[in-house]
């Protein structure tokens, strides 16, 4: 560990189409390009000597460092202290738009802001996961690193004619570049890291990185002031919606699970996963938390790329089958699972994996998530238009000749198909909602199957779902294992919220899932779940638990929960999957998961504490 920045060491910044980590010293060690899900430039988080990176930092052999967002942006400030001087590392990534495109830039200001400070740059690339070797070439303005493959990195310098040469350059053996700046107070100079620049190094003035800043400043506090979210922990809310933002893909409007692969759930174990992709669950929730807040256009771009997943699903000849249970961000679904075997992993944490194998699970709940937020959008003005509708009618009869499937659940297990309860769950709300719909809009479908379905499929969590034993609902029929995935049912309205069969359910959690308010997904020794070893608390559980706490009148505990809760979040106020005993941070990070059940515990115990 040593070697290696703790997870939650670091920030994000991001340009809507791709992002990258900054640790708390100043070390850019996650960067993916042309997108999220695109092989790494910068991969040391993954492998600290062959992965790559680019640092800056003050020459001194001892420093103090704080790090922090300007306000209502993403733009992060890693301030370095020392008897000598102070300085800060600004860095951010001017928004590309919605067109997709091979260019990027990551900028990284230096400021020295008392005293007098030398910094020390090193910029290492290693292409393609550090598969492909590179060259450098230096000319008078900055560098270009071109990989073998032709992919190239360029290195432009923000400085003023009269300074000396920027680049006052060492090359070591790999063909990495490393220089200095020496900065008195009130000084500022830095670099511009391109991909697939369209020409050469070139030095940009102080005064044009000015207005490139300020303009990157302006489009977030601008998008942030759409939020029509007033209430309790509003800084907090709207920092997670700027994360959000930044997974996002523009071009397409799709939301990645986090920009992150292969961060594990356990130090040393193999629960190491891509998540750089669009979950069909994940990123429905995000319609509920984009338009609880107020952001319309992010919601509307998610439901046509939903969509398209269902008419592409529904096929030209009325024909169905299930749909995948996540996409890469263009709404591709080539996902292999392979293995990098040439990396060590996070603190040696193997296997790293790229791609994800979990994509053809039969996951039947991601149909109720759909809907749902299919018919959120709808209460919210966002119509389903005709063909739309045709396709989702095609998926429908799909499901009701299915539902009543095994398959391996939402936390996508890989120890056999099973019963799960909460699939069936959301199978139900997939066809409320859809009857809801065709009332509403008086549209054709063939409301007694659906009717039919829901109403069975009712009974049978009752009947199967249900342990007298435990007194709560369970993981999947014929077991008496405990699962928080269950926490939604009444948010859904499977369950009313004072049910005694749900307050039991709740009461069972807290005593068997519940570690002083974290919350784990289940427990793997109870329900093998295919894989080796252990893992922390899951953070989205622990909010949804918020929630399900806030709708069943305990207002007082939720509240605590939540505001322990926050105790757990990063000095930038970021969330990974995971926490585990001792408080750190585990797995993809930040996940976006967590930051949507976020949003929505804070919307529900907000209204719910206005209520008494």
């Amino acid at each position: 560990m040593d070697d290696y920045p703790l997870i939650e060491n670091h920030g994000l910044i991001g340009d809507l189409q791709t992002a990258a980590l900054v640790t708390t010293d100043g070390t850019v060690d996650w960067f993916c390009v042309p997108r999220f899900d695109s092989p790494s430039v910068f991969g040391a988080l993954l492998d600290k000597d062959k992965g790559g990176h680019c640092s800056v930092r003050p020459r001194s052999a001892t420093y103090a460092t704080k790090q922090l967002y300007l306000p209502d942006t993403p733009i992060l400030i890693t301030r370095f202290m020392t008897e000598a001087g102070a300085g800060e590392v600004v860095d951010f990534m001017p928004v590309t738009g919605a067109t997709a495109t091979p260019t990027h830039r990551l900028v990284r200001m230096v400021r020295c802001v008392r005293g007098k400070m030398t910094f020390e740059v090193e910029i290492a690339p290693r292409f393609d996961y550090g598969r492909t070797s590179h060259s450098l070439h230096l000319t008078e303005h900055g560098a270009v690193f071109e990989a073998a493959d032709g992919t190239t990195l360029t290195v432009h310098g923000v400085r003023e004619p009269a300074d000396d040469r920027l680049l006052d350059v060492l090359m070591d053996r790999r063909n990495d570049l490393h220089f200095t700046l020496t900065l008195e107070a009130g000084q500022q100079r830095g670099i511009i890291l391109e991909s697939a620049a369209d020409g050469p190094p070139r030095e940009m003035r102080l005064d044009a990185y000015e207005e490139l800043f300020h303009r990157n400043v302006m489009f977030w506090r601008s998008w942030l002031n759409q939020s029509q979210y007033w209430g309790r922990w509003r800084e907090t809310v709207e920092r997670s919606a700027i994360t959000l933002k930044l997974m996002t893909y523009a071009p397409s409007g799709a939301l990645v699970a986090a920009p992150t692969t292969a961060l594990p759930e356990q130090l040393g174990g193999e629960r190491n996963w891509d998540y750089r992709f669009t979950w069909i669950r994940d990123a429905s929730f995000s319609v509920y938390a984009l338009l609880g807040l107020g952001f319309t256009e992010e919601a509307k771009a998610f439901i046509r790329w939903l969509n398209d997943r269902v008419k592409e699903r529904a096929g030209k000849d009325g024909d169905s089958g299930p749909l995948n249970i996540m996409y890469k961000v263009d709404g591709s679904s080539d996902l292999e699972e392979r293995v990098l075997d040439h990396w060590e992993g996070y603190a040696g944490s193997a296997p790293v994996r790229i791609g994800n194998g979990a994509a053809t699970q039969l996951q039947l709940d991601i149909y109720g998530e759909a809907l749902d937020s299919i018919y959120f959008a709808h209460r919210h003005g966002l119509q389903v238009g005709h063909r739309g509708w045709a396709s989702l009618l095609t998926n429908l009869d799909w499901l009701v000749d299915h539902w009543d499937s095994a398959g391996e659940g939402l936390w996508e297990t890989r120890g056999g198909r099973k019963n799960f309860t909460y699939g069936r769950v959301m199978s139900w709300v997939a066809f409320d909602r859809a009857l809801r719909l065709a009332d509403a809009n008086g549209r054709p479908a063939t409301t007694r199957r659906w009717r039919g379905a829901r109403d069975e499929i009712y009974d049978q969590v009752m009947a199967k779902g249900w342990s007298e034993q435990r007194q709560a609902f369970v993981q999947h029929y014929g077991s008496d294992v405990l699962d928080s995935s269950l926490l939604r049912m009444a948010t859904v309205g499977f369950i009313t919220p004072e049910d005694p069969m749900w307050t039991s359910t709740l009461d069972a959690m807290e005593q068997e899932l519940v570690s002083d308010s974290l919350v784990y997904r289940y427990n793997p020794e109870a329900s093998p779940d295919g894989l080796r070893g252990s893992e922390g608390t899951f953070s989205l559980c622990t909010f949804m638990y918020v929630d399900a706490l806030a709708r069943a009148g305990r207002a007082d505990r939720a509240r605590l929960v939540f505001e322990k809760m926050m105790g757990y979040a990063n000095h930038l106020g970021l969330y990974s999957e995971e926490i585990d005993p001792t408080g750190r941070q585990l797995g993809n990070f930040p996940q976006a998961f967590t930051h949507l059940a976020l949003i929505d515990a804070a919307i529900t115990l907000n209204d719910a504490l206005d209520r008494r």
